[in-house]
C-alpha cells in the first residue's frame, strides 16, 4: 500500500534534484504520515495519516 494519507489524500511528490552543475536527476519528497488507529464506521482500524490532519484535529486518536 502506499503511503497516502487516509483523511487528506497527501501522497509524495516527485521532481528534480538538481546539481551545483544544474543536472537533473528524478527524485521523490515523503510525505510526512504517521500510521494511526482512528474510529471509521464506529470501528477502530489502523491507517496511515498526515501530521497536519493529526495536529489540526480532522481525526481522533483511538
Amino acid at each position: 500500500m502506499a503511503r497516502v494519507c487516509y483523511v487528506t489524500g497527501k501522497r509524495s511528490k516527485t521532481g528534480n534534484k538538481r546539481s551545483h552543475s544544474n543536472r537533473a536527476n528524478k527524485r521523490t519528497w515523503g510525505v510526512n504520515v504517521q500510521k494511526v488507529r482512528i474510529l471509521v464506521d464506529g470501528k477502530p482500524k489502523r491507517v496511515y495519516v498526515s501530521t497536519k490532519a493529526l495536529k489540526s484535529g480532522l481525526v481522533e486518536r483511538v
